[in-house]
């Protein structure tokens, strides 16, 4: 018995393939070909944050932020809901402020499958656009993150500033 190879004139089926393989390595694989560590991961995203921070790319800074992000900010009293609201809060503090940079101290990463949470100390400054003053804060934060499609993205932060 014989058996042919199913086909459909005028298609390639290899390319086809090569292409269905390539999408999965691309969407399923992108931090784990890093050969680094869950905890290095989080560490890594979260200094990815912040540089988009300062540089001023919002939709950079968008790309790490789960859609379903909650936090509660410095001084805030009340629970901000939403990626939008996260992001607007972003294009304020860069709209309002030059050459931030934010540093991380003290980091300890705690994962749980795929849910993760950092704790950590920050200082940050950065220049008033308005006054040409400086800026500084310090604190410590948590922030959760969950691992999507092979991406660890910040669900949560919780933010407190140190006195």
């Amino acid at each position: 018995m014989h058996r042919r190879a199913l086909t459909v004139p005028g298609l390639n089926w290899m390319p086809v393939a090569f292409i269905a393989v390539l999408m999965v390595v691309v969407m399923v694989l992108p931090q784990q070909a890093s050969g680094q560590s869950d905890e290095d991961q989080i560490k890594q995203v979260l200094i990815e944050m912040w540089d988009a921070i300062e540089q001023g790319d919002v939709d950079r800074y968008a790309t790490f932020v789960h859609d379903d992000f909650t936090s509660f900010g410095e001084t805030d009293t009340y629970l901000n809901e939403g990626k939008a609201k996260e992001l607007r809060g972003v294009a304020g503090w860069t709209s309002r402020s030059a050459d931030i940079r934010t540093e991380m101290h003290q980091p300890e990463v705690t994962v749980r499958g795929d849910t993760a949470w950092i704790t950590y100390y920050w200082t940050d400054e950065s220049i008033s656009r308005a006054t040409g003053e400086r800026e500084t804060s310090r604190g410590k934060s948590t922030r959760i993150f969950v691992r999507e499609n092979g991406r660890w993205l910040c669900i949560h932060g919780h933010y407190t500033l140190a006195d």
